[in-house]
């Protein structure tokens, strides 16, 4: 049924170190617990991952069912379950809620009423019927490998890797998870067990051991100790170390074929096959899954208090800033507004007292430059995070048969929603208060955009960032540098403006707010003011969608990578 082939993988320079050399193993039949074991570092997570299909050998071949996955194709989404060491559910969902998930996303051919019974067997399947309105953040640590256990369950896959699921437990919770995967085996499953702890040995059908990347072993648990000649499994990690992994190695090709006699007795032994479920291993259309992804991304913006927070002080502080720092300037700027539009009159009129026009240019300049930066600020923070925070759950969807175009599109509808209130909301009120001249229809527009902008980009940077908070600070280093090299306070030289205001986005959304002042007496005022070039409105516009069209291009080249580490 599952076959590994000479299997090696070397990295480095000249593939000098070897992480596995060679290795052989045969799962004939369905319904196995195997243990994989061996000291750290010594290839159980790399073998589990070649498995998986989620790292390449270097040399050798996995057959599955007949077939060589190198040359014939991957395995099936629904063929294979992956249960990492690190958590594959969303802290802020309830446990139903993530078997519903699970279900929605990989079980294609259930709707319905279906889904919910599909839940509900998984759940019992799991034991965790009692709990499952519990939040996964209350959730104990054997608790949270069960759900684990059952997201990878709701498609019935024959094949299920558990890499570590024991590690950390207490031994109570250990017995729970241990016993659960014998009986998730039974079912017809090959269930392969990485695991650190000697501990339930005797649960399994088989064990494999490792040692520095070289098979030493594998055969039924009450061999083992015959094998290595100790006496308590304790024993056997402390036994590894009197020879080396070569030697343990070469003694196993001598001795392997008379254990795999006495393992399967020439036969398969027992393990009913799972029923090929067609309904549940159906394909999940693109639709389907985003429209899976939009609900459970706003269900978790929610019920984060803290985010809710403080996208709401943003967006009412924000706006306030930009009028608290105008107010000194508003009686000149009124003052300009009502001064008469005759050419004679204007300049009989008390210019000393009505209009400093000099400062007037300078003050509107930097109330759209304002609005601007913080605006960018504010599509930083939208989406510095979105990818990066959630990189390790991506990756074992994406395994699972997620679209990697469904999770990038639904998190650009998400942050559009956000990006047009914060944008709406920033020009009505200051608006409102400062009666800003202009269009305030394309006004509005340019705010979005170059919110927009920074949204998008910063995406971009989340998804090809592997940590969280260095997407955050890359992201805010870029808005750092947005007023300097804008040229808006102070032109920069002719030579440098060329090459950075291509990528500066808040130099196009002040440039393009100037144009809708054209047909004002602010804007000849504004430009007395700077000697940075400005540019046509329908070009603004151009490069900003450009930008917006860049950032989520990258987003999805980041998400389509892996980046299980």
């Amino acid at each position: 049924m599952l076959e590994l082939h000479d299997i090696s993988l070397r990295i480095g320079p000249e593939a000098s170190t070897a992480l596995l050399e060679d290795v052989s193993l045969l799962f004939g039949h369905g319904g196995q617990l195997v243990a994989v074991l061996g000291p750290s570092g010594c290839g159980k997570s790399t073998l589990m991952k070649v498995i998986a299909g989620l790292t390449e050998p270097t040399d050798g071949h996995t057959i599955w069912r007949g077939r060589n996955l190198a040359e014939e194709g991957d395995f099936e989404a629904h063929e294979v379950g992956y249960v990492p060491q690190f958590s594959i559910a969303h802290e802020k969902l309830h446990v139903w809620e993530c078997i519903e998930d699970a279900v929605r996303l990989r079980c294609g051919g259930l709707y319905g009423n279906a889904v919910g019974r599909r839940v509900d067997e998984v759940l019992g399947e799991v034991g965790m019927e009692a709990i499952a309105e519990k939040r996964v953040d209350v959730l104990s640590g054997g608790q949270r490998r069960r759900l684990g256990l059952g997201m990878e369950l709701v498609s019935s896959p024959d094949l299920l890797l558990c890499d570590e699921v024991t590690s950390g437990l207490d031994p109570r919770a250990e017995d729970e998870i241990t016993h659960l995967m014998k009986d998730v085996a039974r079912k017809g499953r090959i269930v392969l067990n990485i695991t650190h702890s000697l501990r339930h040995l005797e649960m399994h059908d088989s064990v494999v051991v490792l040692c520095q990347g070289r098979l030493v072993y594998h055969g039924e648990p009450a061999h083992l100790l015959h094998y290595f000649g100790i006496t308590h499994q304790e024993n056997l990690y402390p036994r590894l170390g009197e020879r080396t992994a070569a030697e343990w190695a070469q003694s196993w090709l001598k001795h392997k074929d008379a254990y795999y006699v006495r393992m399967n007795g020439g036969a398969p032994s027992g393990g009913a096959a799972i029923a090929d479920l067609a309904e549940e291993r159906a394909p999940v259309s693109f639709g389907a899954q985003f429209f899976v992804l939009q609900r459970r991304r706003w269900r978790l913006f929610w019920r984060d208090a803290g985010q809710v927070k403080l996208q709401l002080a943003l967006m009412i502080g924000f706006p306030c800033l930009v009028v608290v720092f105008a107010l000194n300037g508003l009686p000149a700027l009124r003052a300009a507004a009502e001064l008469p539009e005759d050419p004679l009159k204007q300049l009989l009129s008390d210019f000393s007292t009505k209009l400093d026009y000099l400062r007037v240019g300078g003050m509107v300049s930097g109330l759209i430059m304002f609005q601007v930066v913080l605006l960018t600020l504010m599509g930083s923070n939208n989406a510095a995070r979105e990818i990066a925070g959630e990189r390790l759950i991506l990756e074992k969807e994406k395994f699972s048969g997620l679209s990697p175009a469904a999770y990038v599109l639904s998190k650009v509808a998400f942050l559009a929603v956000l990006v047009t209130v914060q944008s709406v909301w920033m020009s009505l009120f200051v608006n409102a208060i400062i009666k800003m001249p202009g269009d305030p229809l394309w006004q509005t527009c340019l705010l979005f955009l170059v919110n927009a902008s920074m949204t998008a980009v910063s995406l971009g940077i989340s998804g090809i960032m592997r940590t969280s908070e260095q997407s955050s600070l890359v992201s805010v280093y870029l808005v750092g540098f947005q007023l300097p090299l804008s040229g808006a306070v102070l032109a920069l030289p002719g030579w440098l403006g060329t090459m950075t205001r291509p990528l500066i986005a808040s130099y196009w959304g002040w440039a393009g707010f100037l144009q809708t002042l054209q047909e004002t007496r602010f804007y000849n005022a504004v430009v007395q003011m700077t000697q940075t070039p400005l540019m046509p409105l329908s070009v603004v516009v151009w490069v900003l969608l450009c930008h917006v069209a860049l950032g989520v291009t990258v987003a999805y080249v980041g998400c389509k990578g892996a980046r299980w580490e």
